[in-house]
């Protein structure tokens, strides 16, 4: 017997929209990422889903889409946990600068590789920088050596998959309809673990916003199958979408 989970990424956000590196900036959902949030609660409602346990980032735009998706959905009573351990990866210095932007000065590899990549760091944010997570209140119980000044996927993987372990994945396990509502990146951390996925291969994956993810897993918590709800061509053309934002724009020169 099969244990299921539902994914989502938030909405598009404001800096989605302006193809601007976000990570832990705790930017608000724009417009169209409103509209997106909506209808994701109306595709699971649609497809008769429910949840007895909703997991969150700290981030406004995944706890905006939240709000909005179980609103959809009636369900707004429900339990939400939130963790800074769902949050986003780090993009360190990145953070607020427009992609293609970055790729047409460092190059569309150099961009990939910041973004997609495992191993490999961004340039990291300085410590004394006013925007950084020391200076946030919601991040006040945790350390230094807890807070990152910018993360690669690996790092992000070390703090996502050991919450999920304790806390996820038991919920799941004991037959729960748990909705995981959170980033690009930590999900992408997630599905790599639960599908046994290869640096190389998680490279490529590139995850909606606001699209439902079902994830169908084994007794053991190993992945079978997962599929997106929603029309298929539209679903590809948000996945396309995705990958296209760090290429260089036309007209752009590299410097």
């Amino acid at each position: 017997m099969g244990h299921t989970i539902y994914l989502i990424r938030h909405g598009e956000s404001q800096w989605n929209l302006e193809n601007r590196f976000t990570g832990w900036a705790d930017v608000p959902l724009s417009a169209s990422g409103v509209h997106e949030a909506k209808q994701a609660g109306a595709l699971l409602q649609a497809a008769g889903v429910e949840f007895d346990r909703v997991f969150a980032s700290v981030l406004k735009r995944s706890l905006q889409t939240t709000y909005l998706m179980l609103d959809e959905m009636d369900s707004l009573w429900l339990p939400i946990e939130k963790s800074w351990c769902l949050n986003e990866r780090h993009y360190g210095a990145l953070q607020g600068l427009n992609k293609s932007e970055t790729a047409a000065k460092y190059g569309e590899e150099q961009v990939k590789i910041w973004r997609r990549s495992y191993d490999v760091l961004p340039p990291l944010m300085d410590a004394k920088d006013p925007t950084s997570a020391r200076f946030d209140r919601r991040y006040q119980d945790l350390s230094d050596a807890q807070l990152p000044l910018g993360e690669s996927l690996k790092k992000t993987v070390d703090r996502v998959l050991p919450y999920y372990a304790e806390n996820i994945w038991p919920e799941v396990r004991r037959g729960k309809r748990v909705l995981v509502s959170a980033h690009g990146n930590s999900l992408r951390a997630l599905v790599m673990h639960l599908f046994q996925m290869s640096e190389a291969s998680v490279l490529e994956l590139n995850i909606p916003t606001a699209v439902p993810m079902k994830v169908v897993l084994d007794d053991s918590g190993k992945g079978i199958s997962r599929d997106y709800l929603g029309d298929p061509e539209w679903v590809k053309s948000k996945v396309h979408g995705v990958a296209a934002q760090g290429a260089v724009s036309p007209g752009s020169e590299k410097k």
